[in-house]
């Protein structure tokens, strides 16, 4: 069953000829594409009753784009991954059963990552199927790469850039599979996003993610980056609202109420290479008898965000305040390196405490001379425990990479 998947897209790499007869032609300019990645990743949870997770996995991806029926401007694209252990599994995946070990969600499994139709009339795309949506920087929408297994969803999604500078996206989402291999979870929400680039110094983005059964999400935000002197500033200015869903799945939560706030701040200034950066991002939180909630990003890419140790995927309940700052460097040859500090607090005391922490992340990436598409990575996370009741202990986490693009 594990070889089912690439079984089928190796298959259909054939299809163009094998499908092909005087007159008629199903697929045609067929491109193929791939990824393998194995990856070692250990973690560590200070007083834990659970041993420390070694876990050797490795995601492989074999995809298939091709033209359909002849026609201009449609075609197809298939993703087949398979996600595997390599060795002993002294890790909880999740579905594994090994709960005796830390969690590592990278649990082994297979399926069409994407399988979608796509039409574009000039300027106009359209996509209809399983597919990986990125908007913006991910904190709202995001396909979830860094796991093994990438998260999915099944919609059918207009792009538009007829207007120069000027970018519209709208979605309809009835499906979305996530990162392990339950069941796609049912959904019945829209995405609106546009975004209009006045110059380099300014972009203007505006969205509206009406999640089904949880909230609707209102932003602003303004990117872009100012040259001064030596140094180049990238900045991200963006507020956002949560309020009651406006739309509601058959068996989800009906009229769900949402009331929270977000905004974040950030820069990033490249000095000839010198990487120096500092933020503040907030989101905020409750009570528990305010009436309010704490603003919640379920379908970003949220490894990305306060901390690669992952202790914030679910905002607490108090909310949560993250100041960062980064320090780096970035050269052609020598890769990317990058160390980031964050300290964390909650927008609400939460039992009459406010500490949730703080953490160093640091980071190197590199091509791998020699070989075309072959790049490393090492990186560590080291979480430092707060007076937060379930944020007290310390967490060690560190990842060692290969990443090879075809």
């Amino acid at each position: 069953m594990k070889r089912i998947t690439l079984s089928a897209v190796a298959v259909l790499t054939l299809l163009p000829n094998a499908l092909s007869a005087e007159g008629f032609t199903l697929f045609s300019d067929a491109k193929v594409n791939g990824e393998i990645r194995p990856r070692y990743e250990s973690v560590s949870i200070q007083d834990s009753t659970k041993k420390d997770a070694d876990a050797f996995t490795v995601r492989a991806t074999l995809g298939l784009e091709a033209k359909v029926l002849g026609i201009d401007g449609l075609s197809m694209k298939l993703d087949g991954t398979t996600v595997q252990s390599i060795g002993a599994e002294n890790y909880n995946s999740s579905t594994n059963g090994h709960t005796g070990y830390e969690i590592v969600k990278d649990p082994e499994t297979t399926r069409f990552s994407q399988a979608y139709l796509q039409y574009k009339l000039g300027k106009t795309a359209a996509k209809v199927g399983r597919q990986i949506v990125n908007l913006d920087n991910e904190r709202f929408v995001g396909s979830v790469d860094w796991r093994q297994m990438m998260q999915s969803f099944d919609a059918a999604v207009i792009s538009d850039t007829t207007i120069n500078n000027l970018t519209l996206i709208g979605g309809y989402v009835w499906g979305i599979k996530g990162i392990t291999n339950l069941p796609v979870s049912e959904t019945d929400s829209i995405l609106l996003n546009g975004s209009y680039k006045v110059n380099d110094m300014l972009k203007v983005t505006a969205y509206d993610y009406m999640l089904s059964s949880l909230h609707d999400t209102m932003g602003l935000a303004l990117t872009g980056n100012i040259p001064v002197s030596m140094a180049k500033i990238d900045y991200r200015a963006e507020y956002a609202s949560q309020g009651d869903a406006s739309r509601d799945t058959t068996e989800g939560v009906a009229n769900a109420q949402a009331d929270a706030t977000y905004y974040n701040l950030d820069a990033l200034a490249n000095i000839n290479g010198l990487l120096v950066g500092a933020g503040y991002e907030f989101l905020s939180g409750s009570t528990g008898s305010d009436g309010k909630t704490a603003f919640q990003t379920p379908l970003a890419t949220l490894h990305k965000f306060n901390g690669w140790a992952d202790k914030f995927l679910v905002t607490p309940t108090g909310g949560l305040c993250d100041a960062s700052a980064t320090l780096g460097y970035t050269a052609a040859g020598l890769g990317k390196a990058m160390l980031v500090y964050h300290d964390f607090e909650t927008d609400v005391a939460m039992g009459g405490k406010s500490d949730l922490g703080s953490e160093w992340d640091a980071l190197y990436t590199n091509a791998i001379p020699g070989v075309k598409g072959l790049t490393g990575l090492a990186k560590a996370a080291y979480f430092q425990g707060g007076d937060v009741a379930t944020y007290t202990k310390n967490v060690t986490k560190i990842w060692l990479q290969l990443g090879y693009k075809f």
